[in-house]
């Protein structure tokens, strides 16, 4: 094996061997091939002098493409689609006239794109449905253990583990309602012709509207889509890339905040990832338990954030009926952010199967702040108790401040609660349970609850396939 020339890492390291295969070269040009296949069989069906025998000949070498002579065709001729007939016609001499007939390039190259996004997005779908399957799981099992809540990253109102994941696992529903929406929408170009007036199609038969309008359905129904586009230019709008491509990068920012989320949490030693028996977090500091998946989630899903503008700057720059320089830009642009997709679901499932929980250091940092979120309830109890709200406030504020004080200039122990039942104010409230943080996560666990039996539950049963797949490609 050689190792002098630069290879993608999305393939390489990262994506699994399924979605390369979609975005393969043989995919790809076999897929021409199957379209070249479909066109001559629905010409002849509606009575061009096309034989039986000659599409019989382009059946026989769908597959078995001699990509050293598309190759050798393409430096003589410049041009990818003409190389490839050429190399088509080499293997079927009977039916080498009649492939590609009254089509443009755009036939085989537009129509397979739709179908590799098609293939895409299920597979992107799968791999959703197993990530959300599992985070459930998740926070079914930590439902009701109480954590520090933060907003601006700061201390706040308690939640619970279980309702934390539960955030991460609806915004990958949310992800998961525009994959299918995209899937739902999706369609074929069809046979357009080279500007999508479909001319030379009514050419070919001599004025017949009826045909060619019945030569683009029966060419989509083939290709196992239920309807085309109703109007192209020499190519489908690339407004369904661009449409494709922002889905993508929605899956992206929901991989980015849980890991981004999980990689904090680590950090405060509450959620690890897995890490390996033999794995080593630092070729230098041997103690070091690095979230590398977490963090090469959040990379490859900001690489697929990335590829959004590329889309939207080509859908908007389009002139007239087209323009060819979108072609080297989507070759990159739809593989690469299914890829990196791909590579991120595949990821965060592997690590929401063995996040491992530590709930005493959870309690421990739930504990230090705990304190000062349960004056709002003391307050509230000792305004009912017949006090004066404002004088309240102020004297809770003040050893508020005391508390902190002592906390961060001598780091003791937070003994809020303790200056507060020892000032003669709150005589007439219990503080006992005051530290019970069960008291404060509302309604975290009940709502967990709700969610899986309203949402993943329907999602699970509906997508049940998805769930038995496995996780041969995975590289972590």
């Amino acid at each position: 094996m050689k190792h002098d020339t630069y290879e993608n890492p999305l393939i390489t390291r990262y994506a699994s061997r399924e979605m390369s295969g979609i975005w393969s070269a043989q995919r790809k040009h076999s897929t021409w091939r199957k379209l070249w296949v479909a066109l001559a069989e629905s010409e002849r069906e509606l009575g061009l002098d096309i034989s039986e025998s000659q599409i019989n000949e382009l059946r026989s070498h769908v597959e078995d493409i001699d990509f050293a002579a598309a190759a050798n065709y393409e430096r003589e001729l410049r041009h990818d689609v003409m190389a490839h007939v050429h190399a088509y016609r080499d293997q079927c001499p009977t039916a080498g006239g009649i492939i590609h007939l009254g089509a443009t390039s755009c036939f085989v190259t537009d129509n397979t794109e739709l179908i590799q996004l098609r293939e895409s997005l299920q597979l992107i779908r799968h791999r959703l449905v197993r990530v959300i399957d599992r985070l459930a799981t998740f926070a079914e099992e930590y439902r009701d253990l109480p954590c520090l809540g933060f907003t601006h990253l700061q201390p706040a109102q308690p939640t619970t583990v279980g309702k934390r994941a539960a955030l991460w696992c609806h915004d990958l529903v949310l992800d998961l309602e525009e994959v299918e929406h995209r899937l739902a929408t999706l369609k074929f170009r069809g046979v357009k012709g080279t500007t999508g007036t479909q001319a030379s199609f009514l050419s070919l038969f001599d004025g017949d509207h009826n045909k060619v309008e019945a030569l683009d359905r029966l060419v989509t129904e083939k290709m196992g889509f239920a309807a085309a586009y109703p109007v192209t230019g020499q190519t489908y709008s690339r407004k369904i890339d661009a449409q494709v491509l922002s889905t993508l990068s929605g899956i992206g920012q929901s991989c980015h905040k849980a890991g981004s989320d999980l990689r904090l949490l680590q950090s405060r030693k509450e959620i690890e990832e897995p890490f390996g028996e033999k794995q080593i977090g630092s070729s230098a500091m041997a103690y070091k338990r690095n979230p590398m998946r977490a963090e090469r989630m959040c990379a490859l899903s900001r690489f697929a954030m990335s590829l959004t503008n590329n889309a939207d700057q080509t859908m908007a720059t389009q002139w007239m009926e087209r323009t060819l320089d979108d072609s080297a830009n989507r070759r990159l642009s739809l593989p690469q952010s299914f890829l990196a997709v791909d590579a991120s679901l595949l990821i965060y499932a592997n690590v929401t199967d063995g996040l491992v929980v530590y709930p005493q250091v959870i309690g421990k940092h739930l504990m230090e702040e705990l304190p000062f979120m349960a004056t709002e309830e003391i307050l509230m109890a000792a305004v009912q108790a017949g006090g004066d709200r404002q004088e309240l406030h102020e004297v809770i504020r003040q050893h508020s401040q005391a508390a902190a004080a002592g906390v961060k200039e001598q780091g003791l122990p937070n003994d809020l609660i303790a200056r507060l039942a020892a000032d003669a104010a709150f005589d007439s409230v219990d503080l006992t349970d005051t530290l019970n943080p069960h008291r404060y996560i509302g309604r975290a666990a009940e709502q967990v609850d709700a969610f899986l039996t309203e949402v993943v539950n329907p999602i699970r049963a509906r997508c049940s396939c998805a769930l038995e797949a496995t996780d041969d490609d995975l590289r972590v």
